[in-house]
């Protein structure tokens, strides 16, 4: 089916990155979605229908990775292509939210490019990958490198959803497997390896603005004190939340039913906010 939302792209002298954007509010909201077998431009209308909640106060944008990436990429670098990003499309200071690796890299975002956040969203993220929590990640890269789409979709999918979700899916993951191109394959590699060892956990008093972190007490993939480990570096603060969801697992950014409720209640802006 065709998409109702333009995927269009933003240039500069350094990269191009494609992006998609809905709603129709005065401030503005970036979203950086997690790692992805193929990338999430394909499914800008369904994104779009699960945020329409979001729609009357945002004008929502949604980031790609850059096109081009090279061979060797890191979380810091992938914030400041979209630190670039931002700034090219004069969008900043900005609502940010990011799922997952994109959490990680818009929590590195907050921390080198203060200026560009008003407000901060880390669903499901980390501030410190170590030891055995690279396994997981470790065995991603292993599929992809090896071709394996199909065990690599459902690999993925047992490790980010909820045992149920995940049953209700696997015929669906099968299926998208089988689109999955070597180009595909390629590039989850390399976005896959900046996970590896990442550790921006001693700079998380560095973030400036209000934080929102939301975690899931049975998350798969990053451990059950991935978002506690950020929110103790915040603690004491008044601009500072945690909230851990039971039973959604990794992905409680599409399970959970009130999640988007939460993130209206955390990022529309008060009166005194609001933009002219």
């Amino acid at each position: 089916m065709e998409s109702h939302i333009k995927i269009e792209t933003v240039r500069t002298d350094r990269l191009e990155m494609d992006y998609f954007r809905f709603g129709h509010g005065k401030e503005t909201l970036v979203i950086l979605p997690g790692l992805s077998v193929q990338s999430v431009m394909g499914a800008a209308d369904a994104v779009a229908d699960a945020y329409r909640l979001l729609t009357d106060d945002f004008t929502v944008y949604l980031f790609d990775r850059r096109r081009d990436l090279p061979a060797v990429y890191s979380l810091k670098e992938m914030a400041r292509d979209t630190a670039e990003a931002i700034r090219a499309l004069d969008l900043g200071p900005v609502c940010l939210f990011g799922t997952s690796q994109g959490g990680m890299a818009a929590l590195c975002l907050a921390i080198e490019y203060p200026e560009l956040v008003r407000r901060l969203v880390l669903g499901s993220a980390s501030a410190r990958i170590m030891g055995n929590e690279n396994e997981l990640f470790e065995e991603w890269i292993r599929l992809a490198k090896a071709g394996d789409a199909q065990r690599l979709y459902l690999s993925f999918g047992e490790a980010v959803y909820p045992p149920a979700v995940f049953e209700q899916s696997r015929q669906l993951l099968i299926d998208a497997a089988k689109t999955v191109t070597a180009e595909e394959l390629r590039r989850f590699v390399i976005l896959a390896e900046t996970i590896i060892g990442f550790d921006m956990l001693d700079e998380v008093e560095k973030i400036a603005c209000p934080v929102l972190v939301i975690g899931s007490r049975d998350d798969r993939v990053l451990g059950n004190d991935a978002s506690v480990q950020i929110a103790a570096r915040l603690k004491g603060r008044d601009n500072a939340e945690l909230f851990l969801y039971d039973g959604y697992g990794h992905a409680a950014y599409d399970t959970a039913p009130d999640y988007k409720e939460r993130l209206l209640r955390f990022l529309a802006p008060l009166p005194s906010e609001k933009n002219p």
